[in-house]
C-alpha cells in the first residue's frame, strides 16, 4: 500500500486514529505514520490521531476532532454557548463534557478542554451533522455546575450572556427537566436565579 492509496481511503475522516487505519488497512506497518509525518504528508494531533494538513479546520472540523481525541465526550460550555449565540465568540480553547478526568490537550491545531462529569449527568447533547453538542440548557447547566462560584446578577453580566438571545431560544421544560436529572439543590437555586435575571430588561 502507498499513500495514494491510504489517502483516498481515509481523507473521508477529518481526523483519524490508528484504530480506523487497522480497520481500513488491517496489516498497516505503522512505521508509515513517522514516515508520512516526517515528509509532511500527514499531521499529528495527539498521539494515534492525525489530520492531512491541507483540511480545511473550519469550527465544525474542530469540533469533530474535540469528540474524536478524547471520548466520551460532547462539545458545551462556552464552546457550544458561543455557537447558540449566547456569549460573544472569542479565542477559547474548544470546550467539552467527559465522563474521564479533567484534561487539557495542546495541540497544532488548538487546545482542547475536557472537564469531567459522571456519568448520570452525562446527558444532554445532540448529533449535530455528525458532531456530538451539547443542546443550549445543557451547555449553560454545564457551565454553572462546573463553576460553583457564580450564581448571582453580576456574574451573569461578567459573562455578556445575550438576555435576549437566551429568552427567545431556551426550551424551559428542557432545562427544568435537564435540572431534575443534575439532582442538586444549591445548582437548581442558582440557575433559576439566571432564569430570572435573563427576564429583567
Amino acid at each position: 500500500m502507498n499513500f495514494i492509496q491510504f489517502k483516498t481511503t481515509m481523507r473521508e475522516f477529518p481526523v483519524f486514529s490508528v484504530a480506523d487505519i487497522r480497520a481500513a488497512f488491517p496489516n498497516f506497518d505503522r512505521r508509515r505514520l513517522s514516515e508520512w509525518q516526517k515528509k509532511g504528508y500527514i499531521q499529528k494531533i495527539i498521539k494515534g490521531c492525525y489530520i492531512f494538513p491541507e483540511v480545511d479546520l473550519d469550527e465544525k472540523t474542530l469540533w469533530k476532532i474535540a469528540n474524536k481525541i478524547y471520548k466520551p465526550s460532547y462539545v458545551s460550555l462556552e464552546t457550544a454557548m458561543a455557537h447558540y449565540g449566547l456569549i460573544p465568540e472569542s479565542v477559547y480553547p474548544i470546550t467539552s463534557i467527559s465522563t474521564r478526568r479533567t484534561y487539557s490537550f495542546e495541540t497544532p491545531v488548538g487546545v482542547f478542554s475536557y472537564k469531567t462529569m459522571k456519568p448520570m449527568r452525562f446527558f444532554g447533547y445532540t448529533l449535530l451533522n455528525g458532531i456530538k453538542m451539547a443542546t443550549m440548557e445543557k451547555a449553560i447547566l454545564d457551565y454553572l455546575y462546573i463553576h460553583p462560584g457564580i450564581g448571582e446578577a453580576p456574574d451573569f453580566s461578567s459573562l455578556r450572556i445575550h438576555r435576549e438571545e437566551m429568552r427567545r431560544r431556551i426550551d424551559q421544560k428542557r432545562f427544568t427537566a435537564y435540572l431534575e436529572r443534575f439532582g442538586q439543590n444549591r445548582l437548581s437555586v442558582r440557575a433559576e436565579k439566571l432564569l430570572k435575571w435573563a427576564e429583567e430588561d
